[in-house]
């Protein structure tokens, strides 16, 4: 006499301890016959494609998890009717005695009572997981996007490539607090910016750090020079004089206009700064840059960061202007905050933000000794791609930036 009990598959660990994984292909259907250590589906790990053999000979009951669909290890992914003698009863616990592998380009599958299909055949694109990850993001259909890789596969590029082509008319934002919800659609300024950062976030290992100091010189400096009569009619603010303090600090530390040169495997250092600046607009974050800013003088980069400014208000920033930058600040202290860990611009190796800029006791020490005043404080935070800057670097140059502006008077030597 034989039994027959259906059997529940869970995802299981493959290893370094896996928490959830893509089911990419399922290799079987209910109703299909399946043996010990046969290839039933396919998932995406963050590392790889992973084929999973079949712990359990009998018929598919049901796919439990689709395709598409992100699963957590322990969960049943599949289910399958087993035959088992009056010995056999007990649950067997599954063992398999395949090893787990990656999934070789283009190997032959075949479904039981089906042809055989490669992966390109089976309609299924083919690249590597960070880029599967990165098009499932930016909402990038891969078999939409041509392959130019190596074995037909497609790469980061054209999946960025393929965001960007699909940008469409801006349309007004709306809120759903006051009734329905709203729902609306990423494109535009907003989809750019989301495929630059994602870009951003899986290519450079970024680091950041983070300086307080004292700017009350640096703010009586700007009161006496707002008096000129050459800075009469220009809106002098304060982050004229953070980007002067930063343009200084890059000389002594020019790696961090570097840029990471993948193909090329070079590190590549410009001849000068395109300073960029970010700037919230209505339809998004864009980040225009002051070409050959490191050229300029107080006047003229404060005169360059109001045009800057006004430009991206009225949405007239053009490609030229975001183009070609080296380094960013973005000053998150016109929002009342006082810090943050920004993400690279991509292509570029640092980006400073400027916190708001508060009157607290500060501990304040000169001959006399120590005293505790009202002093006008600000933070910084720098973050940097290390695999161009290493700590020691990037330090000094947080710390230049900081030190210029506790004692504008640094600037003279």
């Amino acid at each position: 006499m034989t039994t027959t009990t259906v059997q529940t598959f869970r995802l299981p660990d493959v290893g370094e301890g896996l928490t959830e994984a893509e089911i990419v292909t399922w290799h079987v259907a209910a109703g299909d016959t399946v043996t010990v250590n046969q290839v039933i589906v396919d998932i995406e790990t963050a590392k790889s494609i992973v084929e999973l053999p079949s712990p359990y000979a009998g018929e598919v009951v049901e796919l439990l998890a689709p395709e598409g669909r992100t699963a957590a290890v322990g969960s049943p992914i599949i289910a399958i009717r087993t035959v088992a003698a009056p010995a056999e009863l007990a649950e067997p616990e599954p063992k398999l005695l395949v090893g787990y592998g990656a999934k070789e380009p283009g190997r032959i599958r075949r479904r039981p009572g089906g042809p055989a299909a490669t992966e390109p055949e089976r309609g299924k694109p083919r690249a590597k997981p960070p880029v599967r990850k990165l098009a499932k993001v930016l909402g990038v259909d891969l078999a939409s996007v041509e392959p130019t890789g190596p074995d037909g596969t497609v790469v980061r590029a054209e999946v960025l490539r393929a965001a960007e082509q699909s940008r469409a008319a801006e349309v007004p934002r709306t809120t759903g607090l006051a009734g329905a919800e709203a729902r609306i659609p990423i494109k535009g300024v907003r989809k750019h910016t989301a495929a630059a950062m994602v870009a951003s976030a899986f290519t450079a290992p970024h680091v950041t750090e983070f300086v307080t100091v004292d700017v009350t010189k640096t703010l009586e400096l700007r009161e006496a020079i707002q008096r000129r009569r050459e800075f009469r009619d220009v809106k002098l603010t304060p982050l004229a004089f953070v980007a002067r303090a930063y343009l200084r600090a890059l000389a002594r530390t020019p790696m961090a206009t570097a840029r990471w040169d993948e193909p090329a495997q070079e590190i590549v250092v410009p001849a000068g700064v395109n300073l960029g600046i970010a700037a919230a607009t209505p339809r998004g974050l864009v980040v225009p840059n002051i070409k050959d800013a490191h050229t300029l003088g107080l006047l003229d980069l404060a005169t360059a960061l109001h045009d800057l400014a006004v430009t991206a208000r009225a949405g007239r920033t053009t490609p030229e202007a975001m183009a070609l930058g080296t380094t960013t600040i973005t000053n998150v202290g016109v929002f009342g905050v006082d810090t943050g860990t920004p993400l690279l611009n991509p292509g570029e190796t640092a980006i400073l933000a400027v916190g708001a800029i508060r009157r607290q006791p500060w501990v304040v020490e000169d001959a006399a000794g120590e005293r505790i005043e009202p002093r006008s404080i600000l933070q910084l935070a720098l973050s940097f791609d290390h695999r161009v800057l290493d700590g020691q670097e990037g330090s000094q140059l947080l710390a230049d930036t900081a030190a210029l502006l506790a004692e504008p008077g640094l600037a003279v030597l």
